[in-house]
């Protein structure tokens, strides 16, 4: 062999491996998130401050219109969702505050994961009878077919397609094309019965419907006290002036 059939012929063979290592390395552990204190803002309720107006104003500042809910973005990551799923996890947390969103991906079925793994053996069947065909079928009582003298005539092409197929057939294999949205749990929407993306609006307004009622009464009860608060206040000045 010359230098340009030691090239193509190692190429395909140095893609394959570094794909072999990627698909069955472990995944690397979780970067531990780190944890961070509140901090007191001004004005805020202090533990020797026993008066229900800081009491009130502190709940006020902990509590949003998302305390308690959790949203879960399951998404295909093979399929480059990632950047979707980033966009609408910061829309939430700017409308919704105190909301919980997670990122997950959505694996395929098992029975695509599994034909995912056997391409590489399938690849490296597929190359090694290109090499060395005309041992391994004698070998089995057999005669080697007219096509593999075909695409042993092209050989370096013939592994060269036998590659880039594989890797198709994998990626393909490896995707769901999914991007469901739980709330608490619940399916909200999901790609692969409609088929599209969910816009912001959209998205926004069915997480919006689902919101713990609870919260929502002890938010607006809270805020019709304090503005209760307030006109009380304006009214005592008032005719004291």
């Amino acid at each position: 062999m010359d230098r340009v059939q030691l090239v193509l012929l190692g190429l395909p063979i140095l893609l394959f491996c570094s794909d072999v290592v990627t698909l069955f390395a472990p995944q690397p552990p979780a970067a531990p998130k780190p944890h961070r204190h509140p901090q007191a803002a001004s004005g805020a309720f202090q533990p020797g401050d026993s008066s229900p107006d800081a009491a009130d104003s502190a709940q006020l500042t902990v509590d949003g219109p998302g305390s308690g809910t959790t949203v879960e973005l399951k998404f295909c990551a093979s399929c480059s969702y990632k950047g979707n799923a980033m966009t609408m996890k910061r829309m939430l947390d700017t409308s919704f505050p105190g909301i919980h969103v997670v990122l997950e991906n959505y694996p395929p079925p098992f029975p695509k994961r599994a034909l995912g793994k056997m391409v590489p053996f399938v690849q490296v069947g597929a190359i090694a009878t290109l090499m060395a065909g005309d041992q391994i079928f004698p070998r089995f009582g057999m005669v080697p077919p007219p096509w593999y003298y075909s695409l042993r005539a092209n050989r370096f092409g013939t592994m060269a397609s036998v590659w880039m197929f594989g890797n198709f057939a994998q990626s393909l294999l490896q995707s769901s094309g999914a991007f469901e949205v739980y709330c608490n749990g619940q399916l909200v929407f999901s790609k692969l019965s409609e088929q599209r993306f969910p816009s912001e609006f959209e998205l926004r307004e069915l997480i919006g419907n689902r919101l713990s009622d609870s919260q929502i009464g002890k938010n607006l009860e809270k805020d019709l006290v304090l503005d209760d608060d307030v006109e009380s206040t304006h009214d005592h000045l008032s005719v004291s002036t």
